[in-house]
């Protein structure tokens, strides 16, 4: 049989297996009943063309050019036609073919959509997902922030979300022997708290159901800018919705040109390989063009900003791995010294409770426990040991002081530091006074931080006299502490110097608290959400150095080359201009490249697309972005978000987005890759989700990919976007057949039971550990993903990727930047930050604010929107009928003001009030208020003071600045305040009026 034959038998067959898939399969007879359309297949050189007509789910067909098809679909040749045609897509060959021409699709995109997705529909709606349980009810998996759930659903609702119990069949779990003792975690995937909030979320009343217009915004007429945050919405169709947004979207690239519109992805979303921000909103934004906000390293400030400079490890944003320091830590460690890190609050980051244990079997062998922080932490609290309690910001005082006591004793490795290192000269000039005449002695610090010396002395003893693990920050290394304040780069910087010090990397000698580095498989491919996903962004995600080689998929390519830094994004608005400095892991040269808005030749913004609605709870300085939002050249904003909280008030067009429990997606539970590589070593099991859609979307919400791509359609890119009207479920089974796990289990066996175990390898115990290679002089040998061979000085994984290939106490790339930035010379000299309680004495704000990841939500997730979390009386507290944000003082600071716990407090300070409730408490330092950042209720009240906030933003009281001329991060536990009792605030309005 020849091809055009062939061909001809295929197309001739094909009205009849449309009409049989209906017969057969109700989501196709359902997707019928909705387009009225000819579509139109045939050769280019006309030789065969076959017309399918589509009317009120009836199908009829012809041969031969119909004169006025809706839609047309030309192959290059039968071969091409045939191939495309298969039952299994090759979508190599497809997007080959569609780029260079073989194939053209022209006519009405939204013709070409909907044919696409009748495609998509016949393949999909026979896949079954989920497990029938012996109750009748379904059990589906699904991934959350906080860990994999599973998800009891009846009668198309959720009755219950539980953690994942491993099953026997699941790979068998890890044993690891440390003095004479073996230890095996449990086989359950534990849940941060939030997680375990997710269903009161999903039926939250604050859920947005339909899409909605705000009442006095007219894109014909009056805008009303200044309502933005006051005004109400009517609700409106979805065909209205996205007519409205295509139509600003064409009408900002033609009145104003390249960059007139912005896009911003939230500070973390609804968890998944595909509509996570580094997925669907890139390809969405890349699509149309648009200004970027320009995301940077928060959380990770001091580490990018400073660490690195000293050993490398840009591409980690500044940080080490943690490879084999479970095993490490409970082998050789004696002491762990927890600086700014409490992994019991913040759960590592995405890993639920599964360090707990490995800590506690810490404590069973007897490792003493050191805190240094101005609370005494819940990690504290659970493992007991040396509270240190520190003034904020002032953290590398102490460090410095440390370190001066092992100069002075001789208690350092000094082979090490010989053969490892350089500038140690010059570095132990300065702590020595040599350079400045004033010596870093123990008394020097005590008037910095508040530590008193006799401590600061006994601390750096006894450290130099134990094998010590140094925790810096939530995960061992980042993630949070006082790498978020003013001095964060500082501190950051003198913690890897402490380290290499004291001989990084030998046994024992580490970075971490036991949250990273438990044994797994690293070889096992599975992409983690910043690889990238769908976005065929090749730039400004990881999908090149894995996902985009193993997945075949569009590239997109964003001509606009305009950026705003994410927290300059009000500067922009309100001014008109912005600058930064970008955010970029591949060397640490790079961030030093500025970034300034506007850009020559590219329009200010006048549109702003929100993906998620988080700014007032996640942006120091966020009370700038209500003037920004109403500010008059901001003529459109539009938010697509699931819950009306947060700025999704400011909005002019709202789109209502589901949740992960009313779509489809895959991915891995902590998996980050990209920025974090092998972040999932929190685990004690490497868990791959299949994120079912357990019910109905709500409302007429719709998947992020969904309204994406009904906006491009209205715009004739819907079918690209769609690659062919591929659906969530058809993504989540390209990107499991590009990766390890299809070769473990079936997709159909996969889709049913919803995760995968990857096995532990059976030498588990001999992985390497990190910086060990380094301490040895060996070649490095650990499992990098994407090693970066020409930051190597010395050779490809000779040494450490630094311009002497040694750790730099005195970092080459700050010597060659010279004064540009001067509070951040190479020499690491302490530098009292601004804002920080030892310049408060006279000041009107006597205390310093200090805001934490939080223990019970995750960034705004949880937070708000009548979540279970609410109830949580340490999160929020009742009274007189509302929630309140908590605040935690000592009590000392609370006499003072006859603050009594529980009782109403006004913050505040000359950027704004938020209204919070009191809960005293000695865990607290004298001078420091903690809270936790992050609040998801914006709600302010008008008072004859100004407005205050009764949500909880303390955000907006945090400064705006960065830490330095030239180091861009943000600086939210440099903020001073004063603290008053609400009552009293009343009672003097009360007489004044």
């Amino acid at each position: 049989m020849t091809q055009t034959l062939k061909l001809r038998t295929i197309l001739s067959a094909l009205p009849g297996a449309v009409r049989l898939a209906a017969r057969l399969l109700d989501p196709v007879k359902a997707h019928l009943q909705t387009g009225n359309h000819t579509v139109q297949l045939r050769l280019r050189d006309g030789s065969l063309s076959r017309h399918i007509t589509f009317r009120n789910g009836k199908i009829t067909a012809g041969w031969g050019r119909h004169p006025a098809p809706d839609a047309e679909i030309v192959f290059m040749d039968s071969a091409t036609a045939l191939k495309m045609l298969q039952p299994k897509t090759d979508y190599a060959f497809l997007i080959d073919a569609l780029k260079n021409f073989k194939i053209t699709q022209t006519g009405d995109d939204a013709v070409l959509l909907w044919f696409g997705q009748l495609v998509d529909t016949i393949n999909t709606a026979s896949m079954k997902r989920g497990t029938r349980m012996p109750d009748g009810t379904m059990r589906y998996t699904n991934l959350t922030n906080g860990g994999p759930l599973f998800v009891y659903v009846k009668d198309g609702k959720i009755l219950r979300t539980t953690p994942i119990d491993l099953a026997e069949d699941d790979a068998e779990s890890w044993t690891l022997t440390a003095r004479g003792r073996s230890f095996t975690p449990r086989r359950q995937a534990t849940l941060s708290p939030h997680a375990l909030g997710m269903k009161s979320q999903v039926y939250s009343d604050k859920r947005i159901l339909y899409p909605m217009k705000r009442v006095d915004w007219d894109p014909n007429g009056e805008r009303n800018p200044q309502n933005r945050g006051k005004s109400g919405y009517e609700r409106i169709s979805w065909d209205e919705a996205f007519d409205l947004v295509a139509s600003e979207i064409r009408r900002m690239k033609t009145e104003y040109g390249p960059g007139a519109i912005a896009a911003a992805p939230p500070a973390h979303h609804q968890w998944g390989n595909l509509n996570y921000w580094l997925s669907a909103l890139l390809r969405f934004s890349n699509l149309i063009g648009a200004t970027r906000v320009e995301f940077s390293p928060i959380s990770w400030e001091g580490w990018y900003w400073g660490a690195t400079h000293h050993f490398g490890n840009s591409i980690r944003l500044g940080l080490p791995g943690f490879y084999g320091t479970v095993q490490d830590c409970l082998d050789h460690a004696e002491q762990i010294v927890f600086w700014g890190s409490d992994p019991e609050t913040t759960n590592g980051i995405y890993a639920g409770f599964e360090g707990t244990e490995r800590r506690l079997w810490a404590k069973e062998l007897g490792i003493e426990f050191i805190h240094i922080d101005p609370h005494k932490t819940a990690t504290a609290q659970l493992l007991g040991g040396t509270w240190v309690p520190v003034r904020p910001g002032t953290d590398a005082a102490l460090a410095i002081a440390i370190m001066h006591e092992w100069m002075v004793t001789g208690s350092y490795d000094k082979d090490y530091v010989a053969s490892r290192t350089t500038g140690f000269d010059e570095w132990e000039a300065y702590v020595l006074g040599r350079e400045d005449g004033v010596p870093k002695t123990p008394e020097w610090q005590e008037e910095e931080t508040g530590v008193p010396a006799h401590v600061a002395r006994a601390l750096a003893r006894q450290w130099a006299g134990k094998k010590t693990y140094l925790a810096a920050g939530g995960l061992g290394a980042g993630f949070g502490g006082p790498c978020r304040g003013g001095g964060g780069a500082q501190w950051a910087r003198a913690m890897v110097m402490l380290m290499a010090m004291q001989g990084w990397g030998k046994p024992g000698i580490n970075f971490g608290n036991l949250q990273m580095g438990a044994p797994q498989d690293y070889n096992f491919y599975f992409p983690g959400y910043a690889d990238g996903g769908i976005s065929g962004d090749v730039v400004n995600s990881a999908s090149v150095m894995h996902n985009y080689v193993r997945m075949p998929h569009i590239v997109t390519i964003n001509p606009v080359k305009q950026a705003i830094p994410r927290q300059r994004l009000a500067d922009a608005i309100v001014t008109g201009k912005a600058e930064g400095y970008y955010w970029d892991g591949f060397s640490a040269e790079g961030q030093f490249v500025k970034m300034e808005y506007p850009r020559p030749g590219f329009s200010p913004v006048h549109m702003y697309y929100r993906y998620g609605a988080s700014s007032l709870g996640t942006v120091p300085g966020s009370n700038r972005m209500v003037e920004a939002y109403r500010h008059e050249s901001l003529e459109t904003v539009v938010t697509q978000a699931i819950w009306m909280e947060n700025e999704a008030k400011f909005a002019d067009i709202i789109l209502p987005a589901c949740t992960s429990f009313e779509r489809d997606d895959i991915s891995e539970s902590a998996n980050c890759a990209g920025y974090i590589h092998h972040n999932q070593s929190q685990l004690n099991h490497r868990v791959i989700v299949m994120q079912h859609k357990a019910i109905e979307p709500l409302g007429e919400s719709k998947s992020d990919y969904q309204i994406f791509a009904g906006i491009l359609t209205r715009l004739g890119m819907g079918a690209m976007f769609t690659e062919g009207g591929c659906s969530d479920l058809t993504w989540c089974k390209r990107i499991f057949e590009s990766t390890d796990l299809a070769d473990k289990i079936s997709w159909k066996a996969f889709l049913k039971k919803g995760y995968y175990i990857v096995p532990t390898p059976a030498d588990h115990a001999q992985q390497e550990v990190d910086m060990r290679w380094f301490a040895e002089g060996r070649t490095k040998n650990l499992p990098e993903p994407n090693p970066l061979p020409a930051v190597y000085s010395q050779g490809f994984g000779q040494g450490l990727g630094t311009q002497s290939g040694k750790f730099e106490f005195v970092p080459g790339s700050l010597k060659r930047l010279g004064d540009l930035d001067p509070a951040r010379p190479a020499v690491n000299r302490y530098m009292r930050p601004p804002d920080t309680t030892t310049r408060a004495a006279d000041s009107p704000w006597p205390l310093q604010l200090i805001t934490a990841h939080p223990r019970y939500s995750f960034h705004t997730q949880s937070d708000g929107k009548n979540s279970a979390v609410n109830e949580i009386a340490d999160h929020r507290v009742l009274v007189d009928g509302h929630r309140y944000w908590i605040v935690r003082m000592n009590p000392e600071d609370a006499a003072e003001r006859g603050v009594a716990d529980g009782e109403l407090v006004k913050v505040h300070n000359d950027r704004g009030a938020v209204l919070c409730a009191a809960r005293v408490t000695p865990l607290m330092a004298r001078g420091v208020i903690g809270s936790w950042e992050s609040c998801a209720e914006y709600d302010p009240v008008d008072t004859p003071d100004g407005p205050v906030d009764r949500g909880g933003c303390l955000n907006l009281l945090t400064p705006a600045r960065t830490m330095s001329r030239m180091a861009d991060g943000i600086t939210p536990n440099s903020c001073l305040i004063q603290i008053t009792r609400w009552a009293d605030v009343n009672a003097t309005e009360e007489a004044a009026a």
